[in-house]
């Protein structure tokens, strides 16, 4: 990953949304944004960005005030169209749920600094992971879960029915008690995990929106792709694109390190060279893209061990059980047994 000296900024949009959730549950906005760095007039300025810190504390506020552990869940369960403006529309007009989230992936940046989505096809699955473009950061817990909540609300009114999530991991400890997530997601998520995301149905992200206009998607695309080319944009993170060919291909057999480099129109020494620079290497990254894909995988009951021994391109079960023990401290199977 990436290491940034500037100040990570979000849109200011964020800030309100917190500010007008907890306004609905009693909590004055002054109460709440005193001492924290919020001005008023980002209430209304759809423009403004604000550091990444206050929206933090906006957060972790707003929990404490309104006495609700799961803040960001409820914000989440609330939202509406047009709240986060051309993302929004962009998201929303898509003909289908995995464009909706491609497009949320492209320009998230929009929206944010950091916060990146990763969406990696897993054959009858598709896994959204949500994290920070930054090395040693990692989104706060009631802003992750707001995230990941809020792809679930997203989607289900896309859908016109509820959507529910597959299996849910999130970095932190739970919040709140395991009803409050059941009831948004679903599922009960695993915490304390590796990295925050959300598996889906592949089949559902396939489906047609019913109410998609494709004349509307056209012109909020080709606006949202004018307000991308002028942001400007953050340093390179090679890292980041080697682990989204990785868990693209891994499914496909063993992906080297030359495949990898041709796929970046690199040569294999510069990519390597690269990847130093970022304080990580080719190894390490296979290594850290396959222990969190095991998880997800082994958490899908419909795959034998050996299959998801040959998803992570190993050679045989048997390397796979021991990459699995090193990582985990217990078995594929003992861990599935578990729910790891």
């Amino acid at each position: 990953m990436s290491v940034r000296t500037s100040t990570p900024m979000v849109s200011a949009r964020m800030g309100a949304l917190i500010v007008q959730r907890a306004r609905a549950l009693g909590v004055e906005p002054l109460q709440l944004t005193s001492g924290t760095g919020f001005e008023e007039a980002w209430l209304n300025d759809v423009e403004a960005r604000m550091p990444l810190v206050i929206e933090e504390l906006l957060w972790t506020r707003a929990a404490e005030l309104t006495r609700r552990p799961s803040f960001g869940l409820y914000a989440a369960s609330q939202i509406r169209p047009g709240e986060f403006d051309v993302l929004d529309y962009a998201v929303r007009t898509a003909p289908d749920l995995r464009t909706a989230l491609q497009r949320l992936a492209r320009y998230n940046r929009l929206l944010h600094d950091l916060a990146v989505f990763e969406i990696t096809p897993m054959g009858e699955t598709t896994r959204i992971t949500h994290r920070f473009d930054i090395v040693g950061a990692r989104p706060c817990p009631q802003a992750a879960e707001f995230t990941l909540a809020s792809l679930v609300v997203v989607a289900s009114q896309l859908c016109g029915e509820p959507v529910r999530a597959l299996n849910v991991d999130f970095t932190h400890a739970a919040l709140d008690t395991l009803d409050a997530y059941r009831s948004v997601f679903g599922v009960v998520p695993r915490f304390e995990c590796a990295v925050a995301c959300m598996v889906l149905s592949s089949e559902l992200l396939d489906r047609r929106v019913p109410a998609a206009d494709p004349v509307l998607s056209r012109i909020v695309t080709a606006h949202a792709e004018q307000l991308l080319l002028a942001k400007p944009r953050q340093p390179e993170n090679i890292a980041m694109q080697v682990r989204r060919h990785l868990a693209e291909g891994m499914a496909h057999g063993p992906t080297s390190l030359q495949a990898v480099a041709r796929r970046l129109n690199l040569s294999e020494r510069s990519l390597q060279r690269r990847l130093r620079d970022q304080g990580t290497c080719f190894a390490d990254l296979i290594d850290e893209v396959r222990s969190e894909l095991a998880t997800c995988y082994i958490a899908d009951e419909r795959l034998a061990i050996g299959e998801v021994a040959y998803l992570l391109g190993f050679a045989d079960t048997s390397s796979f059980h021991r990459a699995f023990k090193r990582w985990k401290g217990i078995t594929p199977a003992a861990a599935r047994r578990a729910r790891f």
